[in-house]
């Protein structure tokens, strides 16, 4: 049975706003009146308060809610000393072959990958289908609007409405960059992150992803990057071009044209 989720707050404040968000997200409203361990009427909440939008799971146990938060924690640490463009993520979309790329990040999930190739100076589109994940997104992109040191590198991230497929006809980037939803194995589930399972939980795998591979390549100019995990069979049995290997996971690179400035 697919777990159960409602839009929410603890603050009397929100309650028009939040109302007005169930309404447009078409999930139930629920107000809450008690600390997240006692809240048993629904699985998960997307809260909203004044710390920001966040999804939180109920019941006994529960871990802290998860927010979109591009100005600590690991996004910071990868801001300050992640590798630059050594990084697996930026030679797989050709940062070491050009500067200031356009990228489509069409999958964007909670906007870490989006945000790492923003920091390396590229003009990032995010898109995700998911109504309530895009919400943390826009809330995530506005606090780091507000923040003195990450504001330019938001500025450089555009949250798009709705999937690859509602895109302009005529919208194309440099590259195109995938990363769907991968169903979990028993060996993976146990390191997943408390996020990554939260949204396994409530959105599953993507049961489209073969398609979303034709559809990027019609919007790339250069080249399609898919991140997949080690062991994953290729987007719709594909083969890359090339493939990048990383500790987790792996980047299949499907080269359109060359980067090449030469």
């Amino acid at each position: 049975m697919p777990s159960s989720i409602a839009v929410s707050t603890n603050e009397s404040s929100f309650a028009n706003e939040v109302k007005a968000l169930s309404q447009q997200l078409q999930l139930p409203y629920f107000f809450l009146k008690k600390e997240l361990k006692f809240a048993t009427e629904y699985d998960y909440l997307l809260l909203k308060n004044t710390q920001g939008v966040a999804i939180a799971k109920t019941g006994k146990g529960a871990p802290k809610p998860v927010f979109v938060d591009f100005t600590s924690g690991a996004a910071d640490h990868r801001r300050r000393f992640g590798g630059g463009k050594g990084q697996d993520i930026a030679k797989a979309v050709g940062l070491n072959k050009r500067n200031q790329l356009s990228v489509l990040d069409a999958t964007a999930g909670l906007g870490r990958d989006a945000f790492v190739l923003a920091c390396l100076g590229c003009d990032v589109s995010l898109c995700e289908r998911v109504g309530f994940v895009r919400q943390m997104l826009e809330d995530g992109l506005y606090r780091a609007s507000m923040h003195a040191e990450v504001a330019e590198i938001a500025a450089k991230m555009t949250l798009q409405m709705g999937d690859l497929a509602e895109m302009d006809e005529e919208a194309t980037f440099d590259v195109v960059y995938l990363d769907p939803m991968y169903p979990h194995t028993e060996k993976s589930s146990a390191a997943a992150k408390k996020e990554m399972a939260f949204f396994r939980d409530l959105i599953g795998k993507d049961e489209d992803a073969d398609r979303l591979l034709a559809e990027a390549k019609q919007r790339a100019e250069y080249r399609v990057v898919v991140k997949r995990p080690k062991g994953a069979p290729y987007l719709n049995g594909e083969e890359p071009t090339y493939q990048l290997d990383g500790k987790s996971g792996r980047f299949d690179v499907y080269v359109l044209k060359s980067l090449d400035l030469s």
